[in-house]
């Protein structure tokens, strides 16, 4: 994925979705460096895990997890909006994901423009459109998108 900097050591985020981490609090995506970092920190100093951005005790996934993805959707978050089109994908309810994604799309997610130009590949959920796939699977690629640019 490409989301910029990390937003502790301000280098950029590697491409590779393993080697960087959405945290269940804020939302904030980190490197795995600085999630390690973190995790360290803790360790020797016999501390509680809190989230190593915004210093919130990181949420259990579930309830609570779920919770403050639905804030972060409703705060029109785009890596919070592209992250429920994909749970939505994953459900095969592509209503939800084509709206999910559309949404974060528009506000710049390059992996939301990669999810919408398969959906347009495949007909999941709506009408096949070559003309709409290309044109997502190049906003992708031109983005930096790692998945788009096979």
């Amino acid at each position: 994925r490409s989301e910029g900097d990390c937003p502790i050591c301000c280098l950029p985020l590697p491409l590779d979705p393993q080697k960087s981490n959405m945290t269940g609090c804020c939302g904030k995506i980190i490197c795995i460096g600085c999630d390690h970092a973190n995790l360290k920190r803790e360790f020797v100093g016999k501390l509680e895990h809190k989230c190593p951005f915004c210093r919130l005790p990181t949420p259990k996934w579930g309830d609570e997890a779920k919770l403050n993805l639905m804030k972060r959707v409703e705060a029109n978050d785009p890596a919070a909006l592209h992250q429920m089109g994909s749970f939505s994908n994953q459900e095969g309810d592509y209503k939800s994901a084509f709206e999910y994604w559309t949404k974060a799309a528009e506000l710049g997610h390059i992996e939301a423009h990669y999810g919408l130009s398969v959906m347009y590949r495949d007909g999941e959920g709506i009408e096949k459109d070559k003309k709409k796939e290309l044109y997502h699977s190049e906003e992708a690629a031109i983005g930096g998108g790692p998945s788009a640019r096979h």
